[in-house]
Parts: structure tokens; sequence; C-alpha cells
């Protein structure tokens, strides 16, 4: 592990920490960069457009360039809003959605924190957000960020009762909560959870529908959680000009466009290390092949970015895609089908790991 190299070389545990935690940090906002140019490219092919061209080859500069410039941005306040709430809620937002980093294995070799109830840790501190987006919404005064944050809060809070379930299911056929653990027992395409990974004999066959199942459950469950279309009602911009985030801007306004990349990633690579071997490659490694240990932390961690874009891709499809749906249409969804769906998923699961 990275943090116990850290503690030897410099032999100081608390400076080790603080080191083990800034690394995540460095992958996210070069990320957040990358997905912001990968999202204005993937809208523009959608749309039989180029997108960005004229600033770096292909445009690969613009987003570096549009950040400078919000850097720079003059930091309004109205004079009515909150101020402290107004300060504290794109802190608070950012840090709900890295602290999630924490219990995310990028490969063998590092996780900030190997916690063996990892997914709830996740489940927990991802609430913070709504904290966050419901002190944005007040503190704004501003009925249209009051509007999104209410709606957020609705929407977030009602679609973590699948993720839970999901999760449930995951610790009734695995044991454990730990992603580390998760990621370590997956070692090949064949023991992928998705694939009846951890079951036996017939088992393994016999619960492949039902983690299909989990997985799209928790793929649209975690989807309406980061705001993304076709479940982005709180920020909706033809009805509430960006909802919570309206009245921000600078600095401010670019942690809340921080949270929600890193959220989107979190949510990918979340999905990939329970169903998909997360950092695992499918086919073996390279190192191993000629013998060369220390390159296969570099290609897991490989693996774990290519699977989480994958996941970030797909979100990006969906929003050039589908249209937003309705407030009603939203909370349809989420209790009249994947919450019974996530139910039944669940009891049939666990039926089937205690009678095969």
């Amino acid at each position: 592990m990275i943090y116990n190299f850290l503690v030897d070389l410099i032999g100081n545990e608390a400076v080790a920490a603080f080191i083990n935690s800034i690394i995540p940090l460095l992958f996210i906002v070069p990320f957040a960069l990358f997905a912001v140019y990968l999202e204005r490219k993937v809208s523009a092919h959608m749309q039989d457009r180029l997108g960005p061209m004229i600033t770096g080859w292909h445009g690969w500069l613009q987003t570096i360039a549009d950040i400078l410039k919000l850097l720079q941005k003059e930091d309004i306040t109205a004079s009515k809003t909150d101020k402290p709430l107004f300060f504290i809620a794109p802190i608070l937002a950012f840090t709900g959605s890295y602290m999630a980093f924490a219990a995310i294995p990028f490969s063998s070799a590092y996780i900030g924190a190997n916690i063996d109830l990892g997914l709830i840790f996740i489940a927990a501190v991802s609430s913070l957000v709504v904290a966050a987006l419901l002190m944005a919404g007040w503190a704004s005064n501003n009925k249209y960020s009051l509007l999104g944050a209410m709606r957020s809060a609705a929407q977030i809070v009602s679609y973590e009762i699948p993720t839970i379930l999901v999760i449930l299911t995951i610790l009734v056929v695995t044991g454990s909560l730990n992603l580390y653990t998760l990621s370590e027992n997956q070692t090949n395409i064949f023991k992928w959870l998705i694939f009846g990974g951890y079951g036996e004999g017939w088992q393994k066959f016999a619960i492949i529908p039902f983690m299909m199942v989990g997985m799209v459950v928790m793929f649209i469950s975690t989807l309406a959680e980061v705001n993304r279309t076709p479940f982005d009602i709180p920020e909706a911009e033809s009805e509430l000009v960006a909802g919570f985030h309206t009245e921000y801007s600078g600095m401010k306004f670019a942690m809340f466009f921080l949270a929600e990349y890193a959220n989107m990633f979190a949510v990918s690579v979340l999905v990939s290390a329970i169903f998909l071997g997360g950092y695992q490659s499918p086919f073996g490694y390279i190192g191993d092949v000629i013998g060369v240990s220390w390159l296969i932390p570099i290609e897991q961690f490989m693996w774990f970015a290519v699977k989480g874009l994958f996941f970030v891709f797909v979100q990006m499809w969906l929003r050039w895609t589908l249209p937003r749906l309705r407030v009603d249409q939203l909370m349809e969804i989420c209790w009249k089908y994947l919450i019974p769906i996530s139910i039944a998923n669940f009891l049939i699961v666990a039926f089937l790991m205690v009678l095969l």
C-alpha cells in the first residue's frame, strides 16, 4: 500500500496520511477538465457538430482556458443571501464528493482508507451533498434556487433507497462491503459479480440475471443521485435557470462544477468495482507475463480508469439522448419501479443463496 510506503519514507504518520489524502485530488481535477472536454465532444458528434476546435489541437485547450477565465471572475454575492451558509455550501458539496473516494480502490497498491463498511461509508458521505444543496438553495434567497434545492433533496433521498437495497443484495452474495476485497476477489472476467462471481455450482448461474438487474438498478439510482439527465430537474435550466447554483459565480460555482464531475466518476467506478471487477484486468497482466511486478498496479489503475470512463461516457450519452423527466415521473420511477424491483431482487437472491 502507498500509505505504508509513505510512513516508512517520511517517518511521520500524520504527514503521510495528509499526502495520502491529497492523491485522489491529483486525479479528480485533471479528470474534471478532461470530462468537460469529452462532454463537449460527445454532444457535438451526437448532434453532427465538431465542438471546440480552435484553442489547441481539436480544441483540447478550450476547457483549460474556460477554467482559467472562471477562476478570475469576480465572486459576486447578493446582498440578501445568508452569507455563512452561502459560503459553506459549495465547500460541503465538494467535501461530500471527495470523501467518497476514500473508500474506492484505485489499484491493489492504493486505496485511501481500506474500510470494511466502504459501501455504507460512500452512501453516508454522499448524503452531505443533500445538505449542501439545501444550504445553497436556502442561503441564495432566490425562489428558483430554493425550488431546485427541494427537488434535489427529495430526489437524492428517494434514490438512495434502491441503492442501499442493491448494496444489501451484494452483501448477501459476497459477505463483504469492502470495495478493496470485492475487487481483489474478482480476478478475471469469469469471477466478475455480474457473471455470478462468488457463487458456486448452480448457484453461480442462478444469480447471474439478478446481478444484472442489480447493476442496472444501481446505475439508474446513482445517475439520479448525481443529478444527471434525465434526472437533472434540480438544475433544469429551462424551468429553474440552473436551480440551486443560480446565484453562484467564480470559484464557488467552480466547486459545484467540480463536485458534479467528481460524483460522476465516483458512481461510475463504484458500479465497476462492485460488478465488473474494479481495477482488475479481465484478461491478465502484461507485468505477470514479463515478470515485472511493479507494472501490475499501473495496469490496474489503467483498467480502473477505463471502466470508470466507460460509465461516464454512458452518462454523457444519455444526457444527449433522453429528455428531462417531470417531477412526478422521476418519483414514479423510483417508488413504483426501482424500489419494488430491488426489494424483489434482494429477496430472490437471498433465497437462492440459502437454497443452493
